[in-house]
């Protein structure tokens, strides 16, 4: 079994990440915990998981796949580890303990007296409390109006699940971070645990931000970096299109891109986010579901007055004029914006329900470690086939109790330090 890995820094690598397929250097991940088992059949579909996984073979999984990672000479970090060091610090403590307790159902009573619970702990316990959350009947006093109408199993700051995702609450951008806005409640707090990371530990001291949790939805399931300065925006279900909007500012403003593509996808559970439709395994291929690969446009934003209009003193990019273009296939639109001309498509199936249920299966969500190197679940025999005859090299790990939360490899990575594609 793996633990969390400390992460003060022990090499020299730098952070920063300009695309979807440079050789993946430095990676976060979290390693499912008792967060897991606090999903019930009453709970689940609340905190957005389709089933209840078995946490011991969920945990086996996850380990092989960070094994996976190391073997190709992947650091590893592990968000646990990174919030528990960051937790050592009065202002890290202070701010965690404020916004978990920030929800109107506590009422005065019992958040004064779970501030002062938390406020008690150790970093280790603190961390344990705000990723597995605390039951009614885990309150050892407190006792007011509301702890007394509460059934006794009732979550008063509730399990985060979803923490699995790296992917959602941050992505980076060369050398900056966003830290991103998830739409669904039950996934508030990881990105504000996250930012809370990156604000507060050494590792990331001096990294600038984007975004953050308080400002217009944005997943980073939804962003892919498909070349140097080309960002593709999913906008569906947890994306809104102003938040690909105010994505689209932030990057232009602070020079990080010179196009964005805003790409409508169906707001429904099989395709949440882009990432579940297509994901990218060189530099000029794109792992995609078939069924609705001839149906994806894409919006081309660009500064009006060109690449180098930012202003240096409106950092969010308000001053901006954004040029729309028409509507154009995503393909062809992503080749236009990446310089080339073909940006290649590999189908999970020729065969629709092949492809329907690879698709659900998280056959198009690939972590690329290199270019013509991805990370695949083993169960999608058919995509993972014409990866291989396409000529991508493809590292197949387990995830039958990974995937119960509708995610893969791609969602439960989040690349700090990937190398520069080749000029």
């Amino acid at each position: 079994m793996t633990t969390d890995s400390s992460s003060a820094p022990a090499d020299d690598r730098s952070l920063g990440v300009d695309s979807e397929v440079g050789r993946l250097r430095t990676v976060l991940l979290h390693r499912p915990g008792p967060e897991l088992q606090r999903l019930t059949p009453r709970n689940n579909d609340r905190l957005l998981f389709d089933g209840i996984p078995w946490v011991a073979r969920a945990q086996d999984e996850h380990d092989a796949f960070a094994e996976a990672l190391r073997a190709r000479g992947v650091e590893v970090l592990h968000l646990t580890g990174l919030l528990t060091e960051a937790l050592a610090a009065p202002a890290a403590r202070d701010e965690a303990i404020r916004t978990a307790l920030a929800g109107l159902h506590l009422g005065t009573t019992l958040r004064g007296h779970l501030t002062g619970f938390l406020a008690d702990a150790s970093p280790e316990e603190l961390t344990g409390h705000l990723t597995a959350g605390i039951r009614n009947d885990e309150v050892r006093g407190g006792f007011g109006l509301v702890t007394s109408l509460l059934a006794s199993d009732d979550f008063v700051v509730d399990p985060l699940p979803n923490l699995l995702f790296t992917r959602d609450s941050s992505v980076w951008f060369r050398d900056r971070v966003a830290i991103t806005s998830l739409a669904m409640p039950a996934r508030t707090r990881e990105t504000q645990l996250t930012e809370l990371i990156y604000t507060h530990h050494p590792r990331f001291a001096g990294v600038a931000a984007l975004h953050g949790w308080r400002h217009e939805h944005v997943e980073g399931g939804d962003v892919l970096l498909l070349a140097p300065g080309v960002v593709a925006v999913g906008v569906g279900e947890r994306t809104t299109p102003a938040g690909a909007e105010q994505l689209a500012r932030e990057v232009f403003a602070a020079g990080l891109a010179h196009t964005v593509l805003a790409v409508p996808i169906a707001q429904q559970r099989a395709t949440m986010h882009l990432d579940t439709v297509c994901t990218m395994v060189d530099a000029d291929k794109i792992v995609m579901y078939p069924n609705v690969a001839d149906a994806l446009q894409a919006y081309a934003v660009t500064p009006a007055d060109g690449p180098d209009a930012a202003v240096a003193a409106d950092p969010d990019g308000d001053r901006l004029t954004l040029r729309v273009a028409e509507a154009e296939p995503f393909l062809v639109a992503a080749a236009k914006a990446m310089g080339i001309d073909t940006l290649h498509q590999i189908d999970t199936g020729l065969d629709p329900v092949t492809a329907e249920r690879e698709q659900w299966d998280d056959g198009n969500n690939t972590l690329a470690l290199a270019p013509r190197v991805a990370v695949a679940y083993e169960r999608n025999i058919e995509t993972n086939r014409r990866l291989e005859e396409a000529g991508i090299e493809v590292v197949r790990i387990a995830g039958s109790e990974l995937g119960s939360g509708r995610g893969g490899p791609r969602c439960m990575s989040c690349p700090i330090a990937r190398d520069p594609l080749p000029g």
